[in-house]
Formats: C-alpha cells, structure tokens, sequence
C-alpha cells in the first residue's frame, strides 16, 4: 500500500520535531552539568587558596615567635662561664631552628608542628637560664657581703687590738718604772708551699709571727726567749714536735713555738714561725707573745 505524500510529510515532520527537542534536552543537561562542575572546581579552589593562605600566616607567625626568641638569648647575658658556653649552643639551635622553618613549606604540617615542639622545648630552656642567672647573682651578692662584713669585722678587731696594746704597754710602762721589756708591732701572717702570704685557709702551710722588743735602757740585759700560743677558730692551742712548756709569772703554760734573742737594750726585730700543723680551716686565728715576765702582745690573722 502506498504512503500518501502528505501523510509520509506529516510524519517526517513529527520526527524531525521529536529528534530537536532530544537534541536541546540533552544540551540543558550536559550544560547543567557543566556549571555544577566549575562551580565545585571554583569552590574547592577557594578552599585550597584559603588553606594555604591559613597555612602562610602560621608559618609566618611561628617564624616571628623564633626570631623573638633567637632577640631573648642574644640579650640574655650572664658572669659565668658554663652558663656563657649553654647559651651559645641554645643560640646555634634558635639560628638553626629558623633556618629549617624558612626552607620548608607551609603545607608540610607535620614539620611545621615539629618546629613548633622544638620552639617550647627552646622557650623552657631559656627560662631556666634566667632561673639559674638570678639565683647565682642572688647568691654572689650575698657571699660579698658576708666577706665585706668579715673584712670590716677583721679590721675593726685589729685597730681594737691596737688599741689594747698601746694600753697595756703604756699602763705596764707606767707600773713597771720603766725596765719591763716590751715589745711593738706584733702581727701573724700566713704563707704557702710557695711561700707567699695568703688568707687562704686550704693554701696555708705555715704562719709567721714578728714583732719587735723595744729599746729600753733600764731592762734587764741578755738572752731572752719568745713564746708564741697560736690558738685556733675554736681557741684550740696549735701544737707541733717543736712545743714546750714554760712558766710565766708562775703561771706553767704551753707555746706552740719559741725562740731566743740576745737583747742589749736595744730594738731587736725576731721572727717565730710555725710549722707542721696538719690543716687549718676558715676564721679568726690568734696568737700571743710571751717572755717568762709577762705578756708581750696579742694579734689576730682572718682565714677565708
């Protein structure tokens, strides 16, 4: 049977019509895709954009935290040697710390936080430097006052003892009408192995003690023999091998050293040293001068 002409025109119309809206269906779809597509690309690469922006300002800012720190040590600054040498090693690890976050990205997140670990490790180790300063110099100052004190303690002990010896030798010359034998200058000082003086108690080898009997006229001329009692911190007599016994005024007494002069009446200078004594420790160590007639002295020697 054959197609009428205007039918088979309908019909081919009525295809080509349906074909058309498949097509612009179609279109619309993948256009609608298309737009969801860039709008998800824009979206995630904004959020990558403000990702790294976030990851930059923290790199940044934790660069700023290093350099603050890296300023602290350089003016941490301190009178002790060992410390001195710490801090030069901490101030290597700051340099090399700020050396290492510049080189790596941001976006490396793990470095970034194993810098940050290292950095509070470093902020606690210059906190105890600061500790540790203040308590040495807290401790120094104290220490120099205590040897200030001990000095104008020392000093005043020995004006004191001046003092009374220029009493005593004015009041024995005043009762004895003039012919006691008496003596000046008395003083004890303490050498080294090299012997040299020192006021270092774990230096002291022997101690030294001179004085001079004056010149007097109206004493009794001839040998005489100086006794010296050296009496430690605890006013503990100080004996050797060389010790001995001797009475004055009646009175027998021990001498840690002695020694004899031939006096004519005139000034004679004499040194007594002692020696062999085991150790010495810190404070005020004493001696006095003696002839078989009487005192002849006090002194004091101070031992750091």
């Amino acid at each position: 049977m054959t197609e009428d002409p205007l039918e088979r025109l309908d019909r081919e119309e009525r295809e080509r019509k349906q074909k058309n809206t498949g097509l612009r269906t179609t279109t619309f779809v993948l256009l609608a895709v298309a737009v969801a597509l860039a709008g998800a690309l824009a979206y995630i690469w904004s959020q990558k954009n403000s990702l790294v922006n976030d990851l930059e300002s923290e790199k940044a800012d934790l660069t700023e935290q290093m350099i603050a720190l890296q300023s602290d040590f350089s003016n941490l600054t301190s009178d002790y040697e060992s410390i001195n040498h710490q801090l030069d090693t901490s101030r290597e690890q700051v340099a090399l710390l700020i050396d290492k976050l510049q080189k790596t990205e941001a976006t490396n997140r793990a470095k970034i936080r194993q810098y940050e670990k290292e950095l509070g490790t470093l902020r606690s180790i210059m906190k105890g430097y600061i500790v540790q300063i203040d308590s040495l110099n807290t401790l120094n100052k104290r220490l120099t006052a205590d040897a200030a004190a001990a000095r104008r303690e020392a000093e005043d002990s020995r004006r004191a003892n001046e003092e009374l010896t220029q009493k005593v030798e004015t009041l024995s010359g005043q009762v004895a009408a003039g012919s006691t034998l008496k003596a000046r200058g008395l003083r004890m000082e303490a050498y080294n192995a090299s012997d040299r003086v020192t006021d270092r108690s774990s230096r002291v080898t022997r101690l030294l003690t001179t004085l001079s009997l004056v010149e007097n006229t109206l004493a009794e001329k001839g040998p005489v023999r100086v006794y010296i009692r050296v009496k430690d911190p605890e006013g503990v007599l100080l004996l050797n091998g060389n010790s001995v016994d001797f009475t004055c005024q009646g009175q027998a007494m021990q001498a840690s050293a002695s020694r004899e002069v031939d006096y004519e009446g005139q000034e004679v200078e004499l040194s007594i040293y002692l020696n062999d004594i085991p150790s010495y420790t810190k404070g005020i160590y004493s001696v006095e001068a003696y002839t078989v007639k009487g005192l002849l002295g006090k002194a004091e020697l101070l031992l750091r």
